[in-house]
């Protein structure tokens, strides 16, 4: 049987949860994601946990921060002037925008507070700085 190795295509069905068992994404009712084991595609900590296995074969991978999204970095945490919110959008916490960097990269943030005089918002990606649990089977080997 052909086991994982650096560079092959594999197809694995997953569901990743959260230290609180929470499901933050799963492969249920689609199509298995598919990937070339150690071309950076994926997170580090499931693509280390590959190698190895073979079709069929299941396994439950606890992956830490560093190895998943990151720690949460304190600079990406940024409080602007409610003013610089365009009126038509609805402020909640949760709520997540798009902003444009100075170099014009769109970056992705989440509004973590809301005050009368400022808006704080995130741009961390949301798992960053969480340990990550992936329970995930071996569909196919290329």
């Amino acid at each position: 049987m052909t086991e994982v190795k650096s560079g092959d295509t594999v197809r694995i069905h997953y569901t990743g949860t959260l230290a609180d068992g929470s499901t933050f994404d799963s492969s249920e009712g689609r199509d298995p994601l598919e990937f070339t084991v150690g071309s950076g595609q994926i997170i580090p900590g499931l693509d280390k946990a590959l190698p190895g296995m073979t079709v069929g074969e299941k396994k439950t991978v606890e992956i830490e921060p560093g190895e998943a999204y990151g720690e949460t970095q304190a600079d990406a945490i940024q409080a602007i002037p409610r003013s610089n919110v365009p009126p038509e959008i609805p402020l909640e916490v949760g709520l997540q925008l798009q902003m444009q960097s100075p170099s014009g990269q769109v970056v992705p943030v989440t509004v973590v507070e809301i005050t009368e005089e400022e808006v704080t918002l995130d741009a961390n990606h949301p798992l960053a700085g969480k340990a990550l649990t992936f329970a995930f089977e071996i569909v196919s080997v290329n």
